[in-house]
């Protein structure tokens, strides 16, 4: 990702909002021309039907974790669903940018369905490395990777806007970077080629796209060559999670947000001697957790993103 970050400097010049953490119920906000704008919190925005398509990212949610940073990751995964099913417009549907499990157990993944179900929505997902810890990787493909290509990405249109899912926790690089690999990108590359470059794009993966923090493997290290595909088009979104908090840039056409995790939260980049699962207070715990609700209104040139934390 050397052609997107070049240290402090290089990120400075850009208009870029980053580390961006919302407080009380979250925020939602819309980029005009690389500037981002508040238009209100998210209980009062959510009230009224939001006009376009909305869809949810939920991220990270670890079913089978127990260690004392959240010793029930399954129950924090519920009460996110439950805030999904209290909302008053359904949305169309919810990406999920992967580690639904902790250990790649059979059983766990039986809990993240049975949990996740009750939206009863579609749900588009990506798998992180902790869902391919199992040998074969048989239960994330058996579940999730019918129709997919290679070790499972995939591409699909709703409401006007071109979602494409993307594997980059496959050969881990150095430091624990992602890759997405020669095949996929070949694969998107071709994905894209003949789309009108004015129809929106998202890309969605687990491991952010672009480098946040690369000592701790934050970051793809290819994935300056997936953005170079997405160039040319006028509004390009990228989701990912991995990182368990909320991060943001806009960059040019792309704005790149992270998502929280419903299961626990993770240090600030370069917080604490390495990443992992970060102990807060348990009254402090589910401010740190939440789902991100995204909304795609024909005409405007950005999505607009709400992040909710699970509790304000």
């Amino acid at each position: 990702m050397s052609g997107h970050d070049h240290g402090d400097d290089g990120v400075n010049r850009r208009k870029v909002l980053e580390c961006m953490t919302w407080a009380g119920t979250g925020v939602l906000w819309t980029i005009t021309g690389g500037v981002p704008r508040s238009l209100g919190i998210v209980d009062s925005v959510q009230a009224a039907e939001a006009p376009g398509m909305t869809f949810l990212q939920i991220s990270d949610s670890h079913v089978g974790f127990d260690k004392p940073a959240n010793p029930n990751a399954l129950g924090t995964l519920e009460e996110a669903v439950n805030k999904i099913n209290a909302m008053p417009a359904k949305p169309s549907f919810m990406i999920h940018t992967g580690d639904i499990t902790h250990l790649s157990k059979a059983a766990e993944f039986d809990n993240a369905e049975r949990i996740i179900s009750q939206t009863k929505l579609d749900v588009h997902y990506v798998p992180g490395e902790h869902d391919f810890l199992d040998e074969e990787v048989k239960f994330y493909r058996d579940r999730y990777g019918r129709g997919t290509k290679g070790q499972g990405w995939y591409s699909f249109d709703a409401g006007g806007v071109h979602f494409v899912g993307l594997v980059n926790v496959v050969d881990l690089k150095a430091g624990g970077l992602g890759n997405l690999g020669t095949e996929q990108l070949a694969w998107l590359e071709d994905d894209l080629r003949g789309k009108s470059k004015s129809t929106p794009v998202v890309l969605f993966a687990h491991i952010p796209l672009w480098t946040v923090y690369p000592q701790w493997g934050w970051g793809t290290e290819d994935g300056a060559r997936a953005l170079e595909y997405v160039k040319g088009f006028g509004s390009v979104t990228v989701l990912n999670g991995h990182i368990h908090q909320v991060m943001q840039k806009v960059e040019g056409n792309v704005t790149f947000h992270t998502a929280r995790s419903t299961a626990f939260p993770q240090p600030a980049p370069g917080a604490a001697p390495s990443p992992g699962p970060m102990k807060v207070e348990d009254a402090k715990l589910r401010s740190m957790l939440g789902v991100a609700s995204i909304n795609f209104k024909q005409g405007d040139q950005r999505l607009a993103i709400i992040d909710t934390p699970l509790q304000g």
